[in-house]
This record gives structure tokens, C-alpha cells and sequence, in this order.
């Protein structure tokens, strides 16, 4: 049976609506001058789900430009975790499936994974822009034998304009990620988040220097 892809966007959609609105039982995982990174217990699996909240110094319109998840886009220019992003089918206009190469990490002691994610893009009234995604499987794209296939849950990046500053937006992010392979829990548990420290830090570089 084939897989409803738009639905399963559509619920990673509303899940990652209910972490944003949820205040209870984060826990504090570090802070920089950029970011903000708070964790809970996933409820999806034996790992957690992190939160990510910080400021760009540039217009949510700039800062989408860098994030959005697109085939050539400016993403896999700035962030050193993505070493290729793929489009392998367009659903419709908002949902897509896409898989995603990282590179190895830690060393060299986490090897390339690959994820493959339906992803949902939508742009709200109040100007808010939110990418959302879950793991999926896609008959285009079966597992390949040199690299471990990792699992994306419920996860998203809200881009949120600022009222009254134009040049300023706040990223709130959410992460949950099975990395798979045979790495213990503890050592996944201590990269996600400086991976995601790194990712609003590259972000605040790539936003002054890019050209879109």
C-alpha cells in the first residue's frame, strides 16, 4: 500500500504546532549568546526531543532563504552537517519526499547517514515560515549498503518575524533523531546539541555572507 505521504506531513505539522505551544518539562541542555537548546524525553523514541530558540540577526525572509530545505538551495553551502540534499518526489506544492546525506561527524567516529523525510513547507498570515518533516520509506529510494539509514521524527524550524524589527527573526527549532547504527545513546545524546549550537552559529555567518 502506498504510503500517505500528505498525511503523515500533516501530523508531523500539528506535533511540532504542540511543542511549541507545550512549556512543561523542558530541561535545559546549554546556552550561547545565539541559541538556547532545552530537551525532553521523546515521545516517539528512546531518545530525546530538543528545542532549539534563538535570534538571527537578519529579516525571516533572509533567514528562510538559508534554512529552507531545497534542491541547490543555500543550505548545503553553509551547513556542514548536510552533504546533500535530494528531492525524490513532489507530492504537491507544500509536502515533498527528500532525502538528505550528512557527513560524518565527531571525528569521523559517526559515519554519513541518510534520511529520507516527507517535509511540508507553509508560510502563515503573520508572516511566520515553517518547515516540518517526519521519516518516511519510498519505494525510489531503498536503504543503500554503505550508509546507515537514520530516523527523522516529528521535527520543524519556525521562522518568526520579529514585530517592529525587520532585521531581526527568532528560529525555534525542534529535533528528535534516531541516528541509527550502533552508537550508544549517551554519545548521540551529547552531539545533537552541539550540532544544533552549530547550526545557529553557521546560520548567523551564512545570513551576513550568502548571496541568494
Amino acid at each position: 500500500p502506498a504510503m500517505d505521504y500528505a498525511g503523515l506531513a500533516e501530523a508531523a505539522v500539528e506535533k511540532v504546532w504542540r511543542y511549541r505551544r507545550d512549556p512543561d518539562g523542558w530541561r535545559s541542555s546549554r546556552s550561547t549568546s545565539e541559541v538556547s537548546i532545552s530537551w525532553k524525553p521523546s515521545e516517539e523514541f528512546a531518545g530525546n526531543l530538543y528545542r532549539g530558540d534563538g535570534i538571527v540577526p537578519a529579516s525571516a525572509q533572509r533567514v528562510w532563504d538559508c534554512i529552507k530545505p531545497e534542491v541547490g538551495g543555500l543550505r548545503t553551502k553553509w551547513d556542514k552537517t548536510v552533504k546533500d540534499f535530494e528531492l525524490i518526489e513532489a507530492v504537491s506544492d507544500n509536502v515533498s519526499v527528500c532525502r538528505t546525506t550528512t557527513s560524518s561527524a565527531l571525528m569521523g567516529a559517526i559515519s554519513p547517514r541518510e534520511f529520507v523525510d516527507v517535509l511540508f513547507i507553509k508560510q502563515y498570515e503573520d508572516g511566520t515560515m515553517l518547515s516540518a518533516g517526519t521519516n518516511v520509506e519510498h519505494p525510489r529510494c531503498p536503504p543503500r549498503p554503505n550508509i546507515v539509514r537514520g530516523l527523522n521524527y516529528a521535527c520543524g524550524c519556525f521562522c518568526i518575524p520579529l514585530p517592529g524589527e525587520p532585521d531581526r527573526t527568532q528560529l525555534l527549532g525542534f529535533f528528535q533523531s534516531d541516528v541509527g547504527g550502533y552508537l550508544p545513546q549517551t554519545v548521540v545524546e551529547s552531539f545533537i546539541p552541539t550540532t544544533i549550537t552549530a547550526f545557529y552559529s553557521n546560520l548567523a555567518k551564512a545570513v551576513k555572507s550568502l548571496k541568494v
